[in-house]
């Protein structure tokens, strides 16, 4: 049975997800980006796990699962650091600081992109990139590939893994989130002309058991018109996205390097 009702609501078998997953162009061996909100998805057999496990079951055993890992809670130059000491005094501010902890690749849990992205980096053997604030995990026989050589002072550039996904051709899963998580977005950003940068600063491992503040500059990110963005490359190009249900989640299947192309020529005419 694809599902069954338990008081009122609907709970989707790992079955039901691979058959809209598949309806949507989830192919085998593909390598996939996945943004997403469990919570749209809706009451899934096994939870998390299960939809993982539907994923992984879409893309096969050459597919490759791609997820952002970011890390906001280790800078205070973060929007996240800033709404967190607001209205704090001097002293806690220092308190605050003094309890960042540095990251670490291993054991640094994810913030601010979901439970997902947890429950794949938490897998046996899954691989993360080594950056410090935007580190993606991965599974997958391209995992390695997509996350070697994620520079600490290029947060979603050229050096990150976004570039290493824009060069294999692999393709963007919105699983219930909006344009605005549409992180292959970043990507184009460094692909505009002389596009502005900033400092950012954050906690890293100084030694075995260390740890020190980090400074340095890159691309000045945004992404609040990620969503005008994204609304006319769904209207301009519909031939690099597909719409469909997977589960109660309204989806989108993207073609990552024609969406990196658009974006960079939209921001060009539109920053």
């Amino acid at each position: 049975m694809a599902r069954v009702r338990v008081t009122g609501a609907p709970v989707h078998s790992e079955r039901l997800l691979r058959t809209h997953l598949g309806l949507l162009g989830v192919e085998p061996g593909d390598v996939l980006l996945v943004h997403s909100s469990l919570r749209a998805v809706g009451p899934v057999a096994g939870r998390g796990d299960g939809v993982l496990r539907a994923l992984l079951g879409a893309l096969g055993p050459h597919g490759t699962l791609v997820v952002p890992a970011f890390t906001a809670g280790n800078s205070d130059t973060s929007p996240a650091y800033r709404d967190r000491v607001r209205g704090l005094t001097p002293e806690q501010v220092r308190a605050v600081r003094a309890a960042m902890e540095p990251y670490d690749p291993d054991t640094t849990p994810s913030d601010g992109v979901g439970v997902f992205p947890e429950l794949v980096r938490a897998v046996p053997g899954a691989l993360r990139s080594r950056h410090p604030q935007t580190s993606f995990a991965a599974l997958g026989p391209y995992a390695e590939k997509v996350l070697s050589g994620h520079r600490a002072d290029n947060h979603l550039g050229e050096d990150s893994p976004l570039a290493r996904l824009y060069e294999l051709g692999a393709r963007v899963l919105m699983l219930g989130t909006g344009w605005e998580a549409c992180s292959a977005f970043h990507l184009a950003e460094y692909r505009t002309p002389a596009p502005p940068r900033r400092s950012y600063r954050c906690v890293v491992r100084a030694g075995t058991t260390g740890r020190r503040w980090w400074e340095y500059e890159d691309v000045a990110l945004a992404d609040g018109d990620f969503g005008a963005l994204g609304a006319e490359l769904e209207a301009g190009r519909p031939d690099l996205v597909r719409s469909g249900r997977v589960g109660a989640a309204a989806a989108r299947l993207v073609e990552l390097p024609g969406a990196v192309d658009f974006a960079r020529d939209w921001l060009t005419r539109h920053r």
